[in-house]
């Protein structure tokens, strides 16, 4: 008859844990957040008469953006905030290359 272990010393490895993120990043997410930060950069950038007015707006929209995202980041969707963040930072740099080109064939700083 096999005796039963007593539990002082184990039979097998230990189980290891299992850490499970409490919000996951989806790829949904990345895209809603992705395609919400287009639109609100978009909209905002329409807003601007000539490159100076566009360079602001978006700058503006673009801080009102990640401010939304650190929200979500610590309160919400991690995946939304992510597709915010890109896409800001995208818009960031259409903006700078606009002001880079205007500056390059004007020879005059735009932005005051």
């Amino acid at each position: 008859m096999p005796r039963a272990p007593s539990g002082l010393f184990p039979a097998g490895p230990p189980a290891r844990p299992t850490y499970r993120e409490p919000h996951p990043v989806t790829g949904g997410g990345v895209a809603a957040g992705g395609g919400a930060a287009a639109g609100w950069l978009l909209l905002f950038g329409l807003l601007g008469t000539d490159v100076p007015s566009y360079a602001w707006w978006t700058v503006f929209a673009g801080l009102l953006a990640w401010i939304t995202a650190l929200v979500l980041i610590r309160h919400g969707d991690r995946g939304v905030a992510t597709g915010v963040a890109i896409v800001t930072a995208g818009g960031w740099s259409i903006a700078a290359a606009v002001v880079a080109v205007r500056w390059a064939t004007s020879g005059d700083w735009p932005l005051w």
